[in-house]
């Protein structure tokens, strides 16, 4: 099957290609960008200009719910939706641009790596989690500013409102505990130092949940827009409609719920994992600010006490660990009362999730 073959049989028709001055436009301000936004990267602007410029650009018609952007990797080209302004172009081809410096292929030209997502004989992993991060990576480039959204019934704070919001927001919280420079490195450059952190951190085993968790998130919203688009369509009315409508509704469920079930796993594998670490009063401190400050990554429910319940649990066992480090008399003393940490932390962070849900 030809790469033309190929593209309309997922719905995309070549309309024209992209003229020069605007490839060169778009090569240009996009590398200047990422390099700026990514300097520990060391990419070089000119390089990446030249490299984005050589890249055949194609205007295309795209079926509904489908992407504003699309790289091809069989032929190493990308795919704008006709009819996007080109001064909006920007946004949708730093994605675009990313991908294609991710791709790692054999010496037969078949893709088997694409940054955090793994090509195998018979089945691709990570795939989602290498979209949440690429496209952080292009929120961070456009230096988007962070915002509480609302989907599937999941408050929840991102800096990528419009495009894998979901992804986005357990990605980083993945990233909050293991690190962003890890997340980019392996993002950009198709390394396993992300994984292998992941898995020193949260195990190996939770760390393949995760990762098959966040593709069922990806798939079921996939699932959902093709629903979406059905429902759109002339002849879907009456039962017809009732069906399909009744099918999103129990995919928004099953969404909403492995969601709760992904964040959950993340701090719990994370934190339970770090706590028998802690052999110092300085570690406890650290611990408990990282626990703390992780109500401001998760995305909460009607009725979602998880995150409440267990932070009240680990403060208590750190008294305990403080009180048997304290028997220790050649660790450091911490002046100030645990006791009263405790409490004027639980009475904060039952605050903080009384004022989100409010709003």
């Amino acid at each position: 099957m030809n790469i033309e073959a190929e593209l309309k049989k997922d719905g995309i028709e070549i309309v024209g290609r992209l003229d020069t001055l605007s490839v060169n436009s778009l090569a240009k301000t996009v590398a200047e960008k990422i390099c700026k936004a990514f300097p520990r990267a060391h990419f070089s602007t000119q390089q990446l200009f030249i490299e984005f410029s050589r890249l055949p650009m194609y205007l295309a018609k795209m079926p509904e719910g489908f992407a504003e952007a699309n790289y091809f990797y069989k032929n190493s080209s990308i795919y704008f939706k006709e009819g996007i302004p080109i001064e909006e172009l920007e946004k949708f081809a730093i994605h675009e641009f990313i991908h294609f410096l991710q791709e790692v292929k054999d010496n037969k030209g078949n893709l088997y790596r694409l940054g955090l997502c793994e090509y195998g004989e018979f089945k691709t992993y990570g795939m989602a989690l290498n979209e949440g991060a690429v496209q952080l990576a292009t929120a961070k480039t456009l230096h988007n500013e962070e915002d509480i959204v609302k989907y599937y019934d999941i408050s929840f704070p991102t800096t990528s409102p419009n495009y894998y919001p979901i992804l986005c927001n357990l990605v980083k919280q993945l990233a909050y505990l293991i690190g962003d420079d890890l997340l980019f490195e392996s993002t950009f450059f198709s390394t396993d130092a992300f994984k292998l952190e992941t898995i020193k951190c949260c195990g190996k085993k939770e760390f393949l949940k995760i990762q098959e968790n966040l593709d069922k998130i990806l798939y079921t919203e996939e699932k959902i827009i093709k629903l979406n688009g059905q429902l759109l369509e002339d002849n879907c009315e009456g039962q017809k409609a009732l069906k399909v409508a009744s099918k999103i509704a129990n995919l928004k469920l099953e969404l909403k719920k492995t969601f709760i079930q992904t964040q959950d796993l993340i701090f719990s594998s994370y934190f339970n994992n770090e706590f028998y670490h802690l052999t110092t009063t300085d570690d406890i401190e650290i611990y408990r600010a990282r626990l703390y400050n992780y109500k401001n990554y998760i995305g909460i429910t009607d009725n979602y006490f998880d995150f409440n319940n267990y932070y009240i649990d680990k403060m208590a066992a750190l008294e305990e660990r403080y009180d048997a480090i304290m028997n220790n008399v050649s660790l450091t003393v911490v002046k100030e009362s645990k006791l009263a940490n405790l409490f004027k932390a639980i009475r904060n962070l039952f605050s903080w999730n009384k004022e989100t849900q409010n709003e």
